[in-house]
């Protein structure tokens, strides 16, 4: 059968890779062309464009690029038409994906979407569409089941979260090997996980990068992004003793101590990593305060929104500054904050569903279509 994937951001490409591979095993078969990134064109199929061209964050950015977004869904629409699928697979990425879908209903193309847009967070209204636009909805968050079906009536299927297929595939290396292949120093690391988008990097890596030296202990270590160059990190970084390291942010995770994460997919992959973290989030003053306007939710890290209680410390806009990042990260060293927070990353990963996540949204799809 041929498939039409369709992801817009980091996440996207890495469970769209996933999923690739799992549509392959079980479809030899399988032709598939895409929107995504370097994980998903290693997976095979056609490359169309890479997500790096789409990341727009922030409702006044987005308004800035729309003439660039407005071309890519006529673009994205001529070319499903000379493809031809059977199925188009929407992987997040609402903004575009579901303008995409009512086009792609209109013309008879079956939509399948992984990953549901974040409607429980804001633009609830959306469930007119997806009812309207989705035949098939895979969902990867526990209270995403409950919300859609009991709440509005919408039947949707519960995979379990592909992040934890993610990080049981990767090969681990030993500490040595990390430190050496990457010429650290021999003392604990703290991650800093600055987001992949040039917007939010801008926005969060300076104040990350200014409680570094409160911590002569131990060392920094900046997780670039696959999607930008070292050039564009360069500009942030006048503290020569920070180090980099570009597209191994698992292996990071996996050999830190703490670590400042911007909100996002990575709060989620920093935990299950049972890494302790503080959230960071700052916008543009007026995305931000369009955002808090419409926003109902408690918390904005998936972490503590499946936990539906604090497990880890947000900081947010005016809160995310110097000193309130020091004081949280001091108490993440701690033994005792530690173990409260790490006993907590286990029941987070039991209420993900366990393994399989890939696997099973291709076996739908295959057995839906």
């Amino acid at each position: 059968m041929k498939y039409y994937i369709i992801a817009g951001e980091a996440s996207g490409d890495l469970h769209g890779a996933n999923l690739m591979k799992s549509l392959y095993q079980e479809d030899p078969n399988a032709d598939i062309r895409f929107w995504g990134g370097d994980l998903m064109q290693q997976a095979g199929g056609t490359l169309v464009k890479h997500y790096r061209d789409l990341a727009f964050m922030g409702f006044v950015e987005v308004l800035f690029n729309l003439r660039t977004i407005l071309n890519n869904i006529e673009v994205c629409k001529k070319d499903i038409e000379q493809f031809q699928p059977d199925v188009i697979i929407f992987i997040d990425y609402p903004g575009f994906n579901m303008r995409i879908a009512k086009w792609a209903k209109e013309k008879g193309i079956p939509t399948h979407y992984y990953i549901s847009p974040q409607i429980w967070a804001w633009k609830e209204n959306r469930i007119k569409a997806i009812k309207r636009d989705v035949d098939k909805l895979y969902v990867i968050l526990p209270f995403e089941k409950d919300f859609y079906e009991k709440k509005h009536g919408f039947p949707v299927e519960f995979v379990g979260h592909p992040l934890i297929d993610a990080i049981h595939a990767r090969t681990e290396i030993s500490q040595e090997q990390f430190i050496s292949e990457n010429k650290l120093e021999d003392k604990p690391i703290i991650a800093i996980l600055p987001g992949s988008r040039k917007q939010e990097i801008t926005k969060m890596l300076s104040v990350m990068l200014s409680v570094t030296g409160d911590f002569p202990d131990y060392q920094f270590v900046i997780a670039g992004a696959p999607s930008q160059e070292y050039a564009f990190y360069e500009q942030f970084l006048s503290n020569k003793s920070v180090h980099f390291i570009s597209n191994k942010t698992y292996d990071l995770l996996s050999h830190s101590t703490a670590a400042l994460v911007t909100s996002g997919t990575a709060t989620l992959e920093t935990a299950l990593f049972k890494v302790p973290e503080v959230v960071c989030y700052k916008g543009s003053w007026a995305s931000y305060q369009i955002a808090k306007r419409i926003i109902t939710l408690k918390y904005i890290s998936l972490v503590n929104l499946i936990m539906d209680k604090e497990v880890v410390k947000e900081l947010i806009q005016d809160d995310c500054n110097t000193k309130n990042i020091r004081n949280e990260l001091k108490k993440l060293l701690e033994p005792q904050s530690r173990q409260k927070i790490l006993t907590d990353y286990e029941q987070l990963e039991q209420k993900l569903g366990g393994t399989g996540a890939s696997e099973k949204t291709a076996k739908l799809i295959i057995r839906n279509l």
